[in-house]
């Protein structure tokens, strides 16, 4: 539970039609087996205690006493389990009956929460016999405990932050379910006990249905429905467990019966993404009152959560194309609507040959094809100096003439070496000056062709480089449109790797050596055998760690401890602990100290969750002090 990690499961004991005793001791079996397994909050199915499709059986006085019993017996076999379980049991109360979720916590039956709508339609009857939620909740004895029936929310006593909620079945299928209201009462994780029969397509929409309320809820759900013990007389039951966060699945399982599914649920990520949507409103708190609080121990749960080690890339490889068109439609859109906005003649962008100008230069192409603009308006400028390749500046050439752009080489060596003498540089030291006096003559040779052709320059950085500060202030950090200020760098290498893909030769082998050639800003003399030997991850650290560390520092405001745990795990293998503390002090160093370069950023799309525009998506002072976040990295 450390961090906000809380393993969760939802299972689906074998189910004997109306022998509670039985299905007291399977619920109880499989309780210690969550229980083993470091579960800590579990969902079994509706009326699992009695079985759910026992129809006018639910009038009998025999059933129900029985299935008070086994509840009696689960809480006292449970008492030792650090665990809240809901356990689906019929609750008659005078002369109703309700299908209740009866919450349990080491012994104690914390509160019987009663399903809202009752369905009584098509195979469902349900009317026949059970009663919906009171409006207003009261408290009974019930397995020789008092507890609070109705709706309501409990709240763990050590981990404050962990609300829970619970709804049955039907409730989650209406209009307006009591799940919305639970989360905007504070609930970030909702239970749902289910018998919800197989039709065909059901499951897709079941599936749809329970993904789209952990989105729009923005909590964890946890589901579970019935398996086949309750498939009788006319209906199939197949046992649909999911264990969903903020609309993604995190588990799932059909058409297993006496099993469970577990997860990983981060409850630090729900209240993050809370947080920064502000059209999250609270409710006020009388439908949904605090019915109570459940005790966990405070404990670092073992992860079997997975994360990808590429969170801006698509994990399904069967829609990175997919994915990788839109955003180039993306970038593209934007770039058509300022190129007729700023009525530009032609486009300007500096082409060195490396992975994000050529990015840039094929998104420009691609917008130009769309607005039916000859490409011979794109100009395509490569200015050698003393970091340049053979290599980079071959390519950069060919791209231009395998795509029929224009292409222009101005060296700049004379350039620079002038204003090195203006300035009293000397030419040889290859410190900071030597560096960015390079980049910012390029950026005004850029500036002033564009000027003179009546165009625009097409600026180059990745979002990457512009959370590290990798880039030259009013040097190649400068621009009239920033077409891949969106796109984080291990992104722009699958664009790319899609352009490559669809490309016919020459232009397909030019774009995969490309993508072979090292990330630098060559501004420094190549090595003797004409090699580049500035190499920019030896310098601020490899971009998919860095590429891990931005997504969770901008998009879930996780503390570096947390970030450097997860990574632990996702990057096992491939880099040592040391390495990973060693390259997120840089970031968190480096994201503080340049904000200045980002609150000028020119314009540039925003292409996924993520971007570092001062105008949208992040603002913050330049001068802010992080002691508190290198205070957190060193305590690592």
């Amino acid at each position: 539970m450390k961090d906000g990690f809380i393993k969760v499961a939802s299972g689906v004991p074998e189910i004997a039609l109306g022998n509670c005793e039985l299905n007291a001791g399977r619920i109880i079996a499989m309780a210690r087996t969550m229980a083993a397994a470091g579960v800590r909050l579990a969902v079994f199915t509706e009326l699992g205690v009695t079985g759910y499709t026992l129809e006018d059986m639910f009038a009998q006085q025999t059933l129900l006493t029985a299935a008070e019993n086994a509840l009696a017996r689960i809480l006292e076999e449970t008492a030792d389990l650090d665990m809240l379980a809901a356990v689906g049991v019929p609750v008659p109360v005078g002369c109703s009956l309700y299908n209740c979720a009866a919450l349990i916590n080491r012994g104690k039956l914390l509160a019987l929460i009663p399903k809202t709508h009752i369905p009584t339609y098509s195979e469902f009857y349900e009317g026949r016999r059970f009663t919906p939620a009171p409006e207003k909740g009261f408290f009974l004895t019930y397995a020789g405990q008092k507890v609070f029936l109705g709706q309501g929310l409990l709240r763990c006593a050590g981990l404050p932050q962990l609300v829970v909620g619970a709804e049955i079945c039907e409730d989650a299928w209406v209009p307006c379910p009591p799940s919305i209201g639970l989360a905007r009462a504070g609930a970030n994780v909702i239970f749902n006990l289910s018998c919800s029969n197989e039709l065909i397509g059901k499951s897709d929409y079941r599936r749809s249905l329970i993904r789209g309320l952990s989105g729009s809820l923005l909590a964890a759900y946890i589901y579970c429905s019935a398996g086949d013990g309750e498939s009788t007389t006319d209906l199939v039951f197949s046992g649909h467990c999911m264990i969903c966060e903020n609309g993604s699945m995190l588990a799932q399982q059909r058409w297993s019966t006496g099993t469970f599914i577990s997860a990983d649920i981060d409850i630090q990520r729900v209240d993050a993404d809370r947080r920064k949507m502000t059209t999250f409103t609270a409710a006020p708190s009388g439908q949904y009152p605090l019915i109570g609080e459940f005790d966990l121990e405070i404990a670092e749960t073992k992860l079997e959560r997975r994360f990808s080690p590429t969170p801006f890339v698509p994990s399904d490889k069967a829609n990175l194309e997919e994915r990788c068109r839109e955003i180039i439609h993306i970038q593209s859109a934007g770039l058509q609507r300022r190129i007729k906005g700023a009525h530009a003649q032609t486009a300007v962008i500096g082409l060195s040959g490396g992975l994000d100008s050529t990015l840039a230069y094929l998104v420009t192409v691609d917008a130009f094809r769309n607005l039916g603009k000859p490409l011979e308006d794109i100009v395509a400028v490569t200015m050698p100096c003393f970091g340049t390749t053979s290599r980079t500046k071959s390519n950069a050439q060919k791209m231009a003439e395998a795509i029929g752009t224009s292409f222009k080489e101005i060296d700049i060596h004379a350039a620079v070496k002038q204003h090195f003498a203006d300035i009293g540089h000397d030419g040889v030291t290859t410190d900071v000056t030597y560096e960015n006096s390079q980049a910012r003559i390029r950026t005004l040779i850029l500036m002033n062709t564009a000027n003179k052709l009546g165009g625009m320059v097409i600026g180059t950085g990745d979002l990457s480089e512009l959370a590290l500060g990798w880039a030259t202030y009013n040097g190649d950090h400068m621009s009239m449109y920033g077409v891949n200020a969106g796109v984080p760098k291990t992104l722009v290498r699958y664009l790319v790797g899609y352009f490559a893909s669809v490309a016919g030769e020459p232009l397909q082998s030019v774009l995969y050596d490309v993508l072979d050639t090292p990330v630098s800003p060559e501004l420094l003399p190549p090595e003797e055998n004409g090699d580049i030997a500035q190499r920019t991850e030896d310098i601020v650290g490899p971009y998919e760690l860095h590429d891990f560390f931005m997504y969770y520092i901008m998009r879930f405001g996780f503390p570096p401890h947390k970030i450097y745990r997860i990574a632990l795990q996702t990057f096992e293998g491939r880099y040592s602990p040391d390495v990973i503390r060693k390259w997120l002090a840089n970031f968190v160093r480096r994201f503080f100290t340049q904000q200045f370069k980002r609150s000028c950023l020119p314009d540039g799309p925003k292409v996924g969750s993520e971007a570092i525009s001062p105008r949208g998506d992040w603002r913050m002072p330049s001068d802010m002090l992080y002691a508190d976040w290198m205070r957190d990295v060193e305590s690592i």
